[in-house]
């Protein structure tokens, strides 16, 4: 039988063990991100970054008509059309209703892990802006119902937003152009076309 000083001696000894162990097995359980796609594939990258990140600035023009930015949380579903969960008593939305031209930018460096230390300003640390059209979907819409299950999955809080007096819509940014930066180059132009031929990853 062992003694107190054994049994304190063994467990010191194999805790860090076990609890190394606990941790590898829910690490290797994890999806790891996607593998960052080669900057000189335009469309594939833009795309990759949009589906990886989480929020961004998203632009309209005030009563003024001077920009108005507003970060917003945002989920593609997969299909590169960037699409919001806003309140309508929000500025942006009040703004999108009267003056629906908008932008919305993201930075790679958002995601934490693939910029290595560069500054978000660093060409090689990617962002892009896309500019177009902010669009009320129809709450009742397969397009807003589908979105609207996107939105709830990668922002989970989103669901308990109040649904019964019709505060929060779902709204789409329809892309009328792309400026993408990634690369320490002469910015090439990245057409709509292109962006949505372009598979996801």
């Amino acid at each position: 039988m062992k003694t107190i000083k054994e049994t304190i001696l063994h467990n010191f000894i194999f805790a860090p063990i076990i609890f190394s162990l606990i941790i590898s097995q829910v690490s290797s359980q994890s999806s790891p991100s996607p593998a960052r796609p080669p900057p000189e594939d335009a469309p594939v990258f833009a795309r990759w970054l949009v589906k990886q990140g989480l929020w961004g600035v998203l632009n309209t023009l005030d009563s003024a008509r001077s920009p108005f930015g507003n970060v917003m949380s945002y989920s593609d579903g997969g299909t590169g059309t960037p699409y919001f969960y806003l309140s309508t008593l929000d500025p942006t939305a009040v703004f999108g209703s009267i003056n629906p031209r908008a932008s919305f930018t993201l930075s790679e460096y958002e995601l934490g892990y693939s910029c290595n230390g560069k500054d978000p300003q660093s060409p090689l640390c990617a962002k892009i802006t896309f500019s177009g059209r902010l669009k009320l979907l129809a709450p009742n819409s397969k397009e807003g119902s589908v979105a609207r299950g996107a939105l709830f999955e990668k922002h989970p809080q989103f669901r308990g937003f109040p649904l019964q007096n019709g505060t929060f819509n779902v709204f789409k940014l329809v892309i009328k152009s792309i400026f993408l930066v990634n690369l320490a180059a002469p910015q090439r132009n990245l057409t709509v076309e292109e962006y949505y031929l372009a598979k996801s990853t």
